[in-house]
């Protein structure tokens, strides 16, 4: 971070941090409403300690429905040994290039390089386990901030340590993260700035005692300035700058809404069957519980004796009359018949929401495999736009900053500003590509029908657009043009030799069976 020139106001960080908590109480407050039915210790509710004992819910398809979805979404955003990003060149470099092939591929190579190491540093950095708890965070909550160091990897902040202000757009404009902070890992010169004391020894500092640091990112223009602030005191070298598009704090959202300054959740979508199935859970469990306890009545005016029943092994023999003796049952298997048929429906329609696998494969004998890749393409479909957000407010910005560390941390070459940018090539990039596929395949199905289609149809072409949309490099897989011309000519080379040695073998065969191996006739 480079150093600022205008001083921050003293205790601006602190009023801003207060002056924008309460627009964030409602999202904050919604959030842990939806942990509760899903993972409660996700986001515990207000003034929690270590020995907070959480509510505990009465069904767990909401928190396997979240593990599963984050799941499925980190190996589509951060797939591993795969980079989910692409440098591209801006057209008119790459026409340029385009008439020195040989320069071309060394730039394809030299591009291919910085992005498997881009892709190391993800793998290096565990940026993929800090991104999982992102995206439980989002799923259930719709907000979390991330921040990464120059030095690499990735910290989560949830949503109640930090606030965020936007623009009308949606851009963010200021965060404000607040952090409790022991003394004892605090510079020295900070500690003397948040906390004086006597240095002669007579009052020493409480060294384990906490202090609020509030850190302050604000866009000025094109450059992020960020400091940080104790007790209104700004903290000595914590001062710096950032690119606008390389800022090292990315506030996210998983459903954007316009006009908040936050974003909503999955889970929020669907907190009415959630808490639906809750009641009905607790309803039935609770039922289920009272079924299961084992009473029997006897007729107190009868001659059968309760306390010889009770006392009597197994097997044994005892005086008295059957009708004496009775199991109490509860009689409500119609009611609970019908609670648990609508378990059964809200549960179904959640684990489609949530995409687990249960929910693809229908009861039947015949369920074909074609059947459930259908299912799963349609679910997976259905997140188009989760992807579409994801991709600009963390995917795109992630690449950024790391390759900006990299770059100063002399890990990564400098580029040409404005010549180079990366891509985004999975999530809802990887839909629309898996949507080519299914079109070029139908194509290809329906044309195969006509005779002599076969002919018309550029097979080199095919396979290129069909391992892009598959994603694959098919540099060295598929041969080029070039290399089947090659082979071509080569085949017609070899076949003319033959056809040109034939002839000559079978003239020296005569010859040899005239009995002159040179061919001169036999003198007599």
């Amino acid at each position: 971070m480079a150093k600022t020139e205008q001083e921050p106001e003293r205790g601006l960080a602190a009023s801003l941090y207060a002056k924008l908590a309460p627009d964030r109480e409602t999202f904050l407050q919604r959030a842990r409403d939806c942990s509760k039915y899903s993972i409660p210790t996700l986001i515990p509710p207000a003034g929690h300690a270590s020995g907070t004992k959480f509510y505990t819910p009465w069904q767990a398809v909401a928190a396997r429905g979240v593990n599963n979805l984050g799941a499925k979404l980190l190996m589509a955003l951060l797939p591993p040994n795969s980079p989910f990003f692409r440098l591209e060149i801006d057209e008119f470099t790459e026409e340029k290039l385009t008439s020195n092939p040989q320069m071309h591929a060394d730039v394809q190579a030299g591009l291919a390089k910085i992005e498997r190491a881009v892709q190391t540093e993800i793998e290096t950095t565990a940026i993929r386990v800090t991104g999982f708890e992102l995206l439980k965070h989002l799923i259930v909550g719709g907000n979390g901030l991330v921040y990464l160091p120059q030095q690499g990897g990735m910290k989560f902040y949830p949503l109640d340590r930090y606030v965020v202000r936007r623009d009308p757009m949606g851009n963010v404009l200021d965060i404000v993260v607040k952090e409790e902070v022991s003394l004892a890992v605090l510079p020295e010169e900070a500690r003397s700035l948040v906390e004086p004391g006597d240095d002669s020894g007579d009052t020493p500092r409480d060294h384990n005692k906490n202090v609020s640091i509030y850190t302050h990112i604000t866009l000025k223009g094109e450059t992020w300035n960020v400091y940080q602030e104790a007790k209104g005191q700004i903290v000595p070298g914590s001062r710096g700058t950032y690119p606008k598009d390389k800022c090292a704090w990315l506030p996210i959202r998983f459903v954007k809404i316009d006009g908040e300054n936050y974003g909503r959740s999955y889970v929020e979508e669907y907190l009415g069957d959630i808490k639906s199935l809750e009641g009905l859970s607790q309803a039935i469990v609770e039922g289920s519980a009272a079924s299961a306890k084992v009473l029997f009545l006897v007729n107190p005016n009868g001659v059968t004796s309760s306390s010889e029943l009770a006392e009597a092994p197994n097997g044994e023999f005892v005086d008295g009359v059957a009708s004496d003796v009775q199991a109490l049952q509860l009689q409500k298997s119609g009611d609970f018949r019908v609670a648990l048929e609508t378990i059964n429906t809200i549960t179904e329609r959640l684990e489609f929401a949530f995409m687990l696998n249960s929910a693809i494969q229908r009861n039947g004998e015949r369920v074909t495999a074609e059947e459930i890749r259908y299912m799963a393409g349609e679910l997976e479909a259905a997140l188009g736009g989760v992807y579409s957000i994801l991709s600009q407010e963390f995917q795109l910005p992630l690449v950024n900053r790391i390759m900006f560390s990299m770059q100063r941390r002399k890990k990564l070459p400098e580029l040409p500003k404005g010549t180079v940018s990366p891509t985004i090539v999975t999530g809802m990039e990887a839909l629309g590509r898996g949507n080519d596929l299914t079109k070029l395949d139908q194509f290809i199905s329906t044309i195969m029908q006509i005779p002599d289609a076969a002919s018309r149809i550029n097979w080199g072409n095919y396979m290129t657009r069909r391992a892009t949309a598959l994603g694959i490099d098919t540099d060295g897989l598929v041969k080029t043009d070039q290399e089947v011309q090659q082979e071509q000519q080569q085949q017609q080379m070899q076949q003319a030799m033959q056809s040109g040695v034939a002839p000559a073998v079978q003239a020296a065969g005569r010859m040899m069976e005239k009995g002159q191996p040179d061919g001169s006739q036999a003198q007599t």
